[in-house]
């Protein structure tokens, strides 16, 4: 496998960084700005092309006819990535994110404007043209037209999933971390026709109804593989994926399952949060188009994770392969649960 078209939410973020977040009502000073490039479409398929150049990395989804649009589609073409399945859309914004990062610790609390991506919709997707091997999509519960329902399939991203899995190409997905009960309405119809699922413990959480933490509340590798195994059990194909700050986990149909805890970096080497997820989804797609088994998989994924912490936005922090993976000798791993 070498070739891959990651699809859905195309962003410009807006990242601000605050000395802490203030009490309700209260004013907090913002010491730094800057824009850049976010969403699922963008930071995975530049964290993917950053550490393989060799790979087919195509980009698809809407963006406005705008600066913001003109922006990411540029950026990302200017990263290798084939941007001539983006469409400009007329009278909508560009979809854009407020990052709020806090300076001590690289927490981020995110506020998002809903714009062009959220029209994408399963006939915008021409499985006979794409000529890929993975479709990747994110996020689901923020593409609002992919999101709406659908007879038939539970969602207009199920049917469009559907449809790419009976034309051969295998399909992915990730998740926003949004704190609601449209889990089960809108993500488990989709994952029926997953062949992967890549997504972290607040969103598996959600999507399977089990618990992210034990009694004393601990990620441990019991929640991860009951989540992993729930995973599966509503649908997943071949290989369901979790990652936490604490350790990532794998399963695949079956049944064989890994865990890996994350590296154990110092506190001065993390600078921001914002696409490490997206980060840890490229490594682990990587890890899938180049045949490696599930512990390399995650070992890579945790590495790429790590590189997008030293920066404050979602992509600047990505390194070639042979860089990403050298971070596995720089830092010891944390203990496991």
């Amino acid at each position: 496998m070498n070739r891959i078209t990651f699809a859905g939410n195309i962003l410009n973020d807006v990242i601000k960084i605050i000395p802490a977040w203030p009490d309700k009502g209260m004013l907090v000073p913002i010491t730094s700005l800057s824009r850049a490039v976010g969403g699922s479409v963008c930071n995975t398929s530049i964290d993917l092309k950053t550490l393989d150049p060799a790979l087919d990395v195509r980009a698809l989804g809407k963006v406005g006819d705008d600066d913001a649009g003109e922006f990411a589609t540029a950026f990302m073409k200017n990263k290798g990535v084939d941007v001539s399945r983006i469409v400009r859309v007329a009278g909508v914004p560009t979809s854009f994110t407020d990052v709020m990062t806090i300076a001590a610790t690289g927490e981020r609390t995110f506020f998002n404007m809903h714009g062009a991506d959220s029209s994408l919709s399963p006939e915008d997707v021409d499985a006979a043209s794409l000529d890929c091997d993975i479709f990747h999509l994110g996020y689901l519960l923020l593409l609002d037209s992919l999101d709406a329902p659908d007879e038939k399939f539970g969602t207009q991203a199920a049917r469009l999933l559907a449809h790419l899995q009976a034309s051969g190409i295998k399909t992915s997905v990730d998740i926003v971390s949004e704190k609601s009960d449209r889990f089960e309405k809108i993500v488990r119809p989709a994952l029926r026709y997953c062949d992967y699922v890549i997504i972290n413990e607040f969103e598996a959480a959600n999507a399977t109804g089990l618990p992210a933490t034990d009694s004393r509340g601990r990620v441990t590798t019991a929640t991860m593989r009951a989540m992993a195994e729930a995973l599966i059990s509503l649908g997943v194909r071949e290989r369901a994926v979790i990652h936490s700050p604490e350790l990532s986990a794998s399963i695949d149909r079956d049944g064989n399952f890994t865990a890996v805890p994350s590296l154990d970096l110092p506190a001065e080497w993390i600078k921001g949060s914002v696409g490490a997820g997206d980060a840890f989804c490229a490594g682990t797609l990587y890890a899938i188009m180049k045949g490696m088994d599930a512990d390399t998989s995650l070992r890579l994924a945790s590495c790429a994770a790590a590189c997008n912490l030293a920066a404050y936005d979602s992509v600047s922090g990505a390194k070639p392969l042979t860089e990403t993976i050298a971070l596995e000798t720089r830092f010891k791993r944390k203990s496991q649960g």
